[in-house]
């Protein structure tokens, strides 16, 4: 019998394959029950909160297309197989979402991808994806353990592991099969992937000095500004660490631009393993979008004075506000059904949490330190739109990948809302 921690991790890595398939454009038909799975997970994750809720038909359609599901053609598809599953109802006019955490969405994952008979390479690419999360592994062993696993020719057995990388379910480092190591790169940054060992080791004293003081800073306040670390690096310094990986960088997005935010890999690792636990990319975007807010946002529109307090308030259950930085400081949180904004007086809303374990974890990291020292200068008065996570930032897409118009945010913001404005 499968436990349900081995089904959280099979889950996470469904989800996490699914989002590579969506980068490449043959992805999806070489791996189309991964893809569904995925997508279906991503769907159930946004729909879901920690207690039932009713959501109307206009909600569910934009929150589809806040997961860049064709609302004609796939949202009708993976309702029906939610409901089939018994995780939802549906009527004419609303869907009954049962109250759902993230880790019971990955079991469902790995419910609905073993339920749906995948094919072998489908199964390997998750095993592969586990596989190389324990340490970084050598493409000939690779090649040999998928080989006599699941039956395939050595030459087929290569091409799927070219393609796996080329995907993204692994990521590779090497010139040649004879050399190259196929490792997750969430994990294995610094003392397992040659290139990362290479940049470290390449640095001079004074080089060594710079990184220590600016990972103390890090431990300190969690998150700071990109501007900050970099002056204190130097640019080249600052180009090199975060290729490397030392420095994750997340980029939260609004109408005057993208603006750099930086933590250490660690500082998530260490409260929740990211391969279990799709809250990672969440919480920092939560995060992130308090780190604006304390910073930019004077006290007539609502700028926050504890840390502790309001992610506390949030957590226990309780709405906050009503303030003006509310309407727009959370809007990706929002798409995502984080937390839920409820209209107020005079362009005001108030705030709800809805997955409570993105509050509890992002509570964690900034307990860590005073997140409030850090004063942000220079950012755009502006309502954040996006939020880019450091996986992604340091990606080459395969697939052009636009951020959506300023109408279809708006349009999704205003179903969320109940019609009103933003």
């Amino acid at each position: 019998m499968t436990s349900s921690s081995d089904k959280e991790t099979k889950g996470a890595w469904i989800v996490h394959h699914a989002r590579k398939i969506s980068m490449d454009v043959a992805a999806p038909a070489e791996y189309s029950i991964l893809d569904e799975s995925g997508k279906a997970a991503e769907l159930l994750m946004r729909l879901g909160a920690a207690e039932e809720d009713n959501l109307k038909k206009a909600e569910v359609e934009a929150i589809a297309k806040s997961a860049n599901l064709n609302v004609r053609t796939e949202l009708p598809h993976y309702l029906k197989l939610l409901q089939g599953r018994r995780l939802i109802d549906t009527s004419s006019d609303e869907v009954q979402v049962l109250g759902i955490n993230t880790r019971g969405v990955l079991g469902h994952a790995s419910d609905i991808f073993d339920d749906a008979s995948p094919t072998s390479r489908e199964i390997a690419a998750v095993e592969i994806g586990e596989l190389a999360s324990r340490s970084p592994v050598l493409f000939s062993e690779a090649q040999e353990f998928v080989g006599d696993t699941y039956k395939m020719k050595s030459a087929d057995a290569a091409d799927f592991l070219r393609r796996a990388s080329e995907i993204g379910f692994v990521d590779a480092e090497g010139d040649d099969p004879s050399n190259t190591l196929l490792f997750n790169g969430n994990l294995f940054k610094r003392d397992s992937v040659t290139k990362s060992a290479t940049v470290l080791s390449s640095l001079s004293s004074a080089e060594q000095t710079k990184l220590t003081e600016v990972t103390e800073m890090l431990n300190t306040s969690g998150c700071l500004m990109a501007t900050t670390i970099e002056t204190r690096l130097g640019t080249p310094l600052f180009e090199k660490l975060k290729a490397a990986g030392v420095l994750e960088v997340n980029t939260v997005s609004n109408e005057e631009g993208e603006h750099a935010f930086i933590t250490l890999p660690g500082a998530f690792h260490k409260f929740v393993n990211p391969l279990i636990d799709d809250s990672f990319d969440m919480a920092k975007s939560l995060v992130s979008a308090l780190a604006y807010g304390m910073n930019l946002r004077p006290s007539s529109q609502g700028r926050i004075q504890s840390v502790d307090w309001i992610l506390g308030a949030l957590i226990s259950g309780r709405t906050i506000g009503p303030a003006t930085a509310i309407g727009a400081d959370y809007r990706v949180l929002e798409q995502n059904r984080v937390v839920k904004l409820i209209p107020a007086r005079s362009g005001m809303f108030s705030m709800k949490l809805l997955k409570i374990e993105i509050g509890q974890l992002a509570l964690e990291v900034l307990r860590r330190g005073d997140a409030n020292a850090e004063t942000i200068r220079g950012l755009p008065n502006a309502p954040m739109s996006g939020y880019l996570a450091p996986e992604k930032a340091r990606e080459s897409l395969r697939k052009r990948q636009s951020k959506p118009s300023r109408r279809q945010t708006q349009d999704i913001l205003s179903a969320l809302r109940g019609g009103r404005g933003l």
